[in-house]
């Protein structure tokens, strides 16, 4: 009897042995397996992506798109996305300037010899992807964000629109200091400037033509005095860093519908600003023209009292607005004058 259990013990083990063997599978042959399928979903997501890319360099991505290939794992790529809202009834004037920068960057790097499946630019337009601006708590737009390879997307994954401008250079710039890709930016030719300057020296040329005979004009003080006083007034009101940065014209609140003409950060102004400062700067220096006439020329008495107080109401008021657009960016700006 003990022999018969003896035996029966010694098959059931080797009977449980054989299932452990050939019949349930190892741990190392399921995370191959895992790692198999893994290597096959990537492998189709990336060839997805560069069949998109390679019809257009910026893919149109709605909720479930973005879901399945941006923020759903297993991802090897970056993808640098622009969330933004092109409809028309939106009324977003900086979103359609935004996504033609974001167009020439995503073009420039599509047709280049250095372009691979490493980064992909994608976009999504909130009437197409509402949940995915709900999904990232997102309220503004244009907003471009970077969604790394490894990971979720840090603080510095943001692109500050606001401070650096939405320039497809300046937009280089960050993405080569979040992915290590270098993008050289290729604008397509503009003869808009070249046309412009030719027909300015078509102008002078015509003018100086006519009065070759008399040629007095070039040694007018005041005309020389008023061009010189309009390139200072255009370069001290910030002309050049918009041409550097190229920064929004304005900045228009989604939820609101409220406009910002005046940036509120000492670090960064949008074009209307500029405008804004070029119009008050050229007010105080008006003031100052007609006190200076005011004192210095022969007209009658009254005359020139009239000039002496529309110069010294331009002056205050000017430079009294100029003062309160200094104190609204520069926060704890100390002085102060009248509307101020």
């Amino acid at each position: 009897m003990a022999a018969r259990w003896w035996r029966w013990c010694v098959f059931a083990i080797m009977a449980v042995a054989l299932l452990l063997v050939f019949g349930v599978p190892s741990a190392s042959a399921q995370r191959k397996k895992e790692v198999v399928h893994l290597q096959m979903v990537l492998s189709e997501k990336v060839s997805q992506l560069m069949e998109w890319t390679n019809k257009r360099p910026v893919i149109r991505m709605n909720g479930d798109k973005f879901r399945r290939l941006v923020k759903a794992p297993p991802r090897n790529y970056s993808v640098i996305v622009m969330f933004t809202a092109l409809q028309l009834h939106r009324q977003c004037v900086v979103c359609k300037q935004a996504d033609e920068e974001f167009q020439i960057l995503a073009n420039s790097w599509r047709y280049s010899s250095a372009f691979t499946n490493r980064i992909f630019f994608a976009m999504v337009d909130f009437d197409e992807g509402s949940d995915v601006f709900q999904m990232l708590n997102m309220n503004s737009a244009p907003t471009f964000i970077n969604f790394p390879a490894k990971g979720k997307p840090k603080r510095g994954d943001t692109y500050e629109l606001q401070v650096r401008g939405f320039s497809a250079e300046q937009i280089a710039r960050w993405i080569a200091d979040r992915t290590d890709v270098n993008i050289r930016v290729i604008r397509p030719p503009n003869y808009a400037g070249p046309l412009m300057l030719g027909l300015l020296l078509a102008v002078i040329g015509g003018l100086v033509y006519l009065r070759r005979s008399n040629m007095e004009f070039l040694f007018n003080k005041t005309g020389w005095a008023f061009a010189a006083l309009c390139f200072v007034l255009a370069m001290t009101s910030g002309q050049m860093w918009n041409h550097i940065r190229g920064p929004p014209y304005a900045h228009k609140n989604p939820h609101t519908g409220h406009v910002n003409y005046i940036h509120g950060s000492s670090q960064a102004q949008f074009v209307a600003e500029t405008h804004i400062v070029l119009l008050f700067n050229g007010g105080v220096t008006l003031g100052m023209v007609l006190l200076c006439e005011a004192a210095t020329s022969d007209m009658d008495i009254g005359k020139r009292k009239i000039m002496c107080v529309a110069g010294i109401g331009l002056v205050v008021l000017f430079f009294s607005w100029m003062l309160s657009i200094f104190r609204s960016k520069y926060h704890g700006y100390p002085y102060s004058f009248l509307m101020s």
